[in-house]
């Protein structure tokens, strides 16, 4: 059995930690309310564009006879034999499962489809280093267009049907719309010219910190505006959700999801013809990579959103795990410091009888 000093010093190291990951907690929890004001804030502006693109495609179907739009390049369907993967993860740990779920679910979407040549765009450092050891990395050189001024990356060689084809390290770390959009760019231009048939998204949706999901997302072709298209689903768990509402309660964080009335939704749905002040196919086209950059960029939001949650509750746990570790090990040490009295005690008593 432990001796009492060690016990003292276990105590002590054990308090030290509760104090880190108390803290832990706490910077989580404030990170998680800048983070799903983000999301909250882009979710108009998201709803808004589909009610535009929508409206668009209604006057494009009424006037335009050949309905010249529906052979937009990010509209064609295509025979998916080419899959663009884009996997957001997280960039650090102690977050629970969080990485481990979001790796999971893009996993099963792989081995579910590894008849086709899949290309995997991981966002986080956790999913990139899973995939590079899984798959390895693709063997790509830069090209530069002469007639266009721009420089394309170039594969040389597949060297499997899966592979890690881009890195986008500390992306999460400081979100704006311009990596998203960067990245949109790429995935819209390899589309258009049929590199890739189809893409998806594996991200953690955030709606509150007992309502969330791993979610395998549909991005391209675009089908319906504003409509999803969820290949695979995955809910959070009872007791998981019942821990998150403990710890987002005892951080002052409600458990429930703020619902927005989305103004933006209703553009276009009245029975009225909108009058635009430049061509309708013209705005129809520029606005469809937008959309694609919005959609990607919504789940970057919520996926960080996501993870302060996860690594909030498992911190929150840590702490409540210390304390109870805490109380056992107190509990040890005053039953040895009482059986070492008790000892002395008798030891005391068989001397004096032994005296008399």
């Amino acid at each position: 059995m432990a001796s009492i000093l060690d016990l003292r010093r276990r105590i002590r190291s054990v308090r030290n930690t509760r104090q880190i990951t108390k803290a832990m907690k706490m910077v989580s929890a404030a990170k998680l309310r800048r983070a799903q004001e983000h999301a909250m804030n882009a979710r108009p502006y998201a709803a808004l564009l589909a009610s535009v693109l929508n409206s668009l495609r209604r006057r494009l179907e009424t006037y335009d006879a050949t309905s010249a739009y529906r052979q937009h390049p990010l509209l064609v369907t295509r025979p998916e034999k080419r899959v663009l993967l884009i996997v957001v993860a997280g960039d650090k740990g102690f977050a629970g499962a969080f990485n481990t779920n979001i790796v999971r679910a893009a996993s099963n979407f792989i081995h579910e489809n590894d008849h086709h040549q899949i290309d995997i765009e991981p966002i986080g450092r956790k999913a990139r280093d899973h995939f590079r050891r899984a798959y390895g990395v693709a063997d790509f050189v830069e090209q530069h267009d002469e007639a266009t001024g721009t420089t394309r990356r170039v594969r040389r060689n597949r060297g499997g049907n899966i592979e890690v084809t881009g890195d986008h390290p500390g992306v999460l770390q400081s979100l704006s719309f311009d990596e998203a959009h960067k990245l949109s760019q790429e995935v819209v231009a390899r589309y258009a010219e049929a590199e890739i048939d189809a893409v998806y998204l594996v991200y953690n949706e955030f709606k509150s910190v007992i309502q969330q999901r791993v979610v395998v997302e549909k991005v391209l072709p675009l089908l319906e505006f504003g409509q999803r298209q969820l290949a695979a689903v995955e809910e959070m768990s009872r007791e998981e959700r019942e821990r998150a509402a403990v710890a987002g309660a005892s951080a002052g964080i409600s458990p429930y999801a703020e619902e927005d009335e989305g103004a933006g939704e209703k553009f276009g749905t009245e029975d009225v013809d909108y009058t635009y002040e430049e061509d309708p196919m013209e705005i129809f086209s520029g606005l469809l990579p937008q959309y694609v950059a919005s959609q990607i960029y919504h789940a970057m939001l919520e996926s960080v959103a996501a993870e302060h949650a996860a690594r909030m509750t498992a911190m929150d746990a840590a702490t409540s795990n210390a304390s109870d570790m805490i109380d056992d090990l107190t509990l040890t040490m005053n039953r040895v410091r009482q059986a070492a009295i008790t000892k002395e005690i008798i030891e005391i008593v068989s001397g004096a009888s032994a005296i008399g």
